[in-house]
């Protein structure tokens, strides 16, 4: 079960997405470690309770020891399946379908990738494929780029989050365009989790100082030289960001700004 720090958790709600009420707001990925054993500790480390595993890429048998499924308990964990992989708006439909049939949550990532080089999402085919889903009762919860029309289009589409690209998916470059990410999370009203890009600690804080409701992330974590550790370096910085988004920062100056007062001085 997730803890939080105290001095946050006094001061911030928890997150709700669809319905699901979520203490943690990291929520992390299962692709790319080096074994099961190193993703479990990841995921405790993490204080995560939000899971995201893809559907089109995972043993969907829950008895198969080997399988990533195995290890993921659901009464600890929410899993989250995703259409990674996918690249129509039809394909993403069907794993959808498919994820719910494996005995999933009606909750789903979606994502249709438009470019395999970049693998920046195609956001018609996304919106297309919000609007069949959610009206078939799913909470969709889509990846896209850090665009405010898109975003509005997803969330009129039915979407229980957004979640706006920080940067292209495994680059670890981090929030590359923090202006766009704050004015999706200041128009939309349904949550907003930034999605991708992801590096290390600071982007996480980085990330969350711009207000937005959360962060996934997978290869910042899985493809660290100790994958727990910097879970628990993601855990701390995700907290952190949140904390100081809500304390308020002092105004940015161009100018230096005596921290004393100059007034009353000794001779």
């Amino acid at each position: 079960m997730a803890t939080m720090n105290p001095t946050v958790a006094a001061q911030d709600p928890p997150l709700t997405v669809g319905g699901h009420t979520l203490r943690s707001r990291l929520i992390l990925g299962t692709g790319k470690y080096a074994d099961n054993a190193t993703m479990v500790a990841a995921l405790k480390a993490s204080g995560t309770e939000m899971v995201t595993v893809a559907v089109r890429r995972v043993d969907l048998d829950r008895e198969n020891q080997e399988g990533v499924l195995f290890h993921l308990d659901p009464e600890e964990y929410l899993l989250l399946p995703n259409t990674a992989g996918c690249y129509t708006a039809e394909e993403a439909i069907r794993y959808a379908r498919l994820g719910r049939a494996a005995g999933f949550s009606e909750f789903v990532k979606l994502e249709v990738i438009g470019d395999q080089t970049t693998l920046l999402p195609d956001v018609h085919a996304t919106i297309e494929a919000s609007r069949v889903l959610a009206a078939e009762g799913f909470k969709v919860m889509a990846y896209t780029n850090d665009d405010l029309i898109t975003a509005l289009k997803l969330e009129d589409a039915g979407c229980a989050a957004v979640m706006p690209l920080a940067s292209p998916i495994g680059s670890g470059l981090g929030v590359v365009n923090p202006y766009f990410i704050r004015e999706i999370k200041r128009r939309l009203d349904v949550p907003v989790i930034v999605d991708a890009g992801v590096g290390t600690a600071s982007d996480a804080c980085v990330t969350m100082e711009q207000g937005v409701d959360g962060v996934l992330m997978n290869t910042a974590i899985a493809r660290a030289d100790d994958p727990p550790a910097m879970a628990a370096a993601m855990r701390l910085a995700v907290e952190a960001g949140r904390l100081a988004y809500l304390a308020g920062r002092m105004p940015a100056r161009e100018i230096a700004v005596p921290s004393s007062p100059s007034k009353g001085m000794l001779d």
